[in-house]
């Protein structure tokens, strides 16, 4: 073989596939000789199984060696976050509670990418149960940033962005609640994209918050995520959409002019705590954008100190309500010291659940409780009901909100364990391309769209109930950005993203 195929964006390793240039089990067993260099430094995957993959890829070959017609992403080597279900690997979603799980249905992201052609070859890393923001939660350790091993790849997605980055994969799966996606890819130098809720099925086996979280994908290209959306998009009766739309030829819309587009900055995230070099650079990519042809305002969202507050309410609430399937009984780890049905419960929560996952469901439990719910829970449902007032005042005016993806760059692994702090909320958007930097600049841009015209009241005002259920994430992805130039490679070069299926990490 005279060129390294894990160095090529999917859809170039796709292309060659189908002109039979090389062959899909070319394409394969090259990831699987880079992942076996590097995966022992970086720990991007809980589970690989290269005979399935190398037997899948066979049958890719001999099928277009009949002349048969194969999927747009045809031979292509995909990774999957361990908490989107697989029928050939485990999904543990990180945590000992599930860590021989091995679920009876594939995800339908997952369903769609194997019927596109698309080749699993592993299941990445995460923090347990998608919580936190450095994959430093996960049971079975931290994944690393391939372009400094002792700083945190991000999260909740940081296997992900970490296979595609460190050229791992050619695209990677992952799920988004407030960024687990898109903060990840600008930590690890990949392009973070992620859909409105409904536009791909992504079944897990456990979701956290249920009713807020995306999949999504990383991949090395902003043109990839367009293809690989459109390669993902699923409906069934059985999980239908929350906005039901059309597919929409992603290919072609990226091929539009940007001169109709209104750009808002908006002002509270360039605020007190955001790394000066962060700033420069968004506001950097807002003149590229604007010598374009988009017209940039500032805008303000004026309940936007009150989103964590509100976060770190109604998420952990909802986790509190969605974890308590795991007791010990049905399904999952069941502990060996338990001598009755209440220490089952208790024993087998206590051991399977890591530290973050217990101090989410305390204090979501506590949210709940009688005498607090009106207290905490409502309370935080009100102030949700005022930021996205918020953000429909700001789309009058604009198409699309701009601002960093993080405050500051990766930092070290184990610097924050005693002051743990999980997702941080917010909105974005996934690939705007964005001008290469140098090695060392790592300026995530984050963009945030317009929200859908599809309106979704409230549950208790719909049924005139006082506890209004969790409402829908209402805030619209459409295009976006997330990139950074990470300081060294694992191989000594820049590395380059790949592409992606529902939530996913591509490659540049």
């Amino acid at each position: 073989m005279n060129m390294e195929l894990h160095s090529l964006t999917g859809l170039e390793l796709a292309g060659k596939i189908r002109r039979k240039e090389v062959s899909a089990r070319e394409g394969v067993a090259d990831l699987f000789a880079r992942i076996e260099r590097l995966e022992p430094a970086l720990h991007a995957y809980l589970s690989l199984n290269r005979d399935a993959a190398l037997a899948r890829a066979d049958e890719m070959d001999s099928a277009l060696a009949r002349g048969e017609a194969v999927g747009r992403l045809a031979g292509v080597p995909v990774a999957v976050k361990d908490n989107l279900c697989t029928t050939d690997f485990p999904t543990t979603c990180a945590s000992r509670i599930l860590q021989n799980f091995r679920p009876p249905y594939d995800a339908g992201v997952v369903e769609a990418l194997r019927r596109e052609g698309a080749i699993l070859v592993g299941k990445t890393n995460l923090d347990e149960f998608a919580m936190g923001s450095s994959t430093e939660n996960s049971a079975f350790g931290p994944s690393r940033n391939p372009w400094d091993t002792a700083k945190i790849p991000g999260g909740s997605s940081g296997g992900s962005a970490v296979a595609v980055a460190a050229d791992l994969a050619h695209l990677s799966l992952g799920s988004d609640t407030g960024g687990s996606i898109r903060q990840p890819a600008a930590l690890c130098g990949a392009v973070g994209s992620s859909r409105r809720t409904g536009a791909s099925r992504g079944t897990a086996s456990s979701r956290s918050p249920r009713r807020s979280t995306r999949s999504g994908r990383s991949p090395r290209t902003s043109a990839t995520p367009r293809c690989s959306w459109k390669s993902s998009r699923t409906t069934t009766a059985a999980t239908p959409p929350a906005c039901p739309a059309p597919a929409q030829p992603y290919l072609e819309i990226a091929e539009r002019p940007i001169e109709p587009v209104r750009i808002g900055l908006v002002k509270e995230f360039f605020g007190e705590g955001l790394d000066p070099e962060i700033a420069a650079a968004v506001r950097a990519a807002v003149a590229v954008l604007e010598k374009l042809g988009a017209k940039a305002s500032e805008v303000s969202l004026p309940h936007n100190d009150y989103v964590i507050g509100a976060y770190y309410i109604l998420a952990p609430a909802e986790a509190s309500s969605n974890l308590a399937r795991y007791d010990g009984v049905h399904y999952g780890y069941r502990s060996s010291a338990a001598q009755d049905i209440l220490s089952v419960f208790a024993r087998s929560r206590a051991e399977g659940f890591g530290a973050e996952v217990q101090r989410r469901i305390l204090l979501g439990t506590y949210a709940l409780s009688s005498g607090y719910y009106e207290a905490y829970y409502l309370k935080a449902a009100k102030v949700r009901r005022l930021i996205l007032q918020d953000f429909d005042a700001a789309f009058k005016k604009v198409d699309f909100l701009i601002g960093p993806t993080t405050p500051g760059p990766a930092f070290g692994i184990g610097e924050r364990v005693a002051k743990p702090a999980g997702d941080v909320p917010g909105r974005h958007l996934h690939h705007l391309e964005q001008p290469r930097r140098r090695p060392g600049d790592q300026h995530p841009v984050r963009l945030y769209p317009r929200r859908s015209a599809h309106r979704h009241a409230d549950h208790g005002q719909r049924h005139g109930r006082a506890a209004p259920a969790p409402a829908r994430s209402r805030v619209r992805a459409r295009d976006g950005l997330a990139r950074g130039a990470p300081a060294e490679a694992v191989n000594g070069r820049p590395s380059r993203a790949a592409e992606c299926g529902t939530g996913c990490l591509l490659r540049d």
